[in-house]
């Protein structure tokens, strides 16, 4: 890469980079944003710097404004089946929750995923009903609940069904599911700012993970408790 081709990378990253306030990338005023970058690229002396950095902004903003679109920096639940067909299939990185209403560890879960879903924007985050998706609950073998299934380009990559992946416990940490959720690959965290490491939650369940996962245990759990 080019000294200039980082330069442009480096502006337009500054749409959706981390922060640490309650702000995320829905919240930011996009058309500001877009201000100072336009400014401080119109500002370079490389014509040809200004030229491709102008194009490459514009094409960032409106790729943007269409996941803003989509649901990304939120987490929103899905009604339609054929809905939640395109979004997992369209979708470069997409985390849902099938849950029931009547499941109190479905209220958990969703407690978790909304605190994850500003935080990583280019991810979609979203819930379904499973009794609004009949056929997807058959085809995926969706027995248990709650269960987060995990889609990259289309294809699964992993679920997490009950608890029991979390620690078996239904105090676990919001770290502990995003911890999981990175090692699937369907979260990303910036690598500039160091390795993908999620800080919080506590070793012994960080390694009860790996175990779960180097076993390929599946986990369980009674509905009808």
């Amino acid at each position: 890469m080019s000294a200039q081709d980082a330069k442009i990378a480096s502006l337009v990253s500054r749409f959706n980079e981390p922060t640490t306030s309650s702000a995320t990338p829905a919240d930011v005023d996009d058309e500001e944003i877009f201000a100072e970058l336009e400014a401080e690229i119109e500002n370079d002396s490389s014509a040809l710097f200004r030229e491709r950095g102008m194009d490459r902004l514009k094409a960032e903003m409106e790729h943007l404004q269409q996941q803003k679109r989509d649901g990304h920096g939120q987490y929103r639940e899905v009604t339609d089946e054929k809905e939640v067909i395109r979004l997992s299939a369209k979708e470069p990185r997409c985390v849902i929750h099938f849950f029931h209403h009547k499941f109190k560890r479905c209220e958990i879960m969703d407690k978790h995923l909304q605190r994850l879903a500003p935080k990583y924007f280019n991810t979609l985050f979203i819930r379904v009903f499973v009794e609004n998706v009949p056929w997807l609950v058959e085809r995926l073998g969706i027995q248990v609940l709650p269960c987060v299934m995990t889609f990259v380009n289309g294809t699964s990559k992993d679920r997490i069904v009950g608890f029991e992946d979390l620690g078996n416990s239904d105090q676990f940490e919001t770290a502990t599911l995003e911890w999981k959720l990175l090692n699937s690959g369907v979260i990303q965290k910036d690598e500039s700012f160091g390795p993908s490491v999620v800080y919080g939650s506590k070793p012994a369940v960080r390694q009860h993970i790996r175990g779960k996962q180097s076993q390929g245990d599946d986990s369980d759990f009674d509905l009808d408790e």
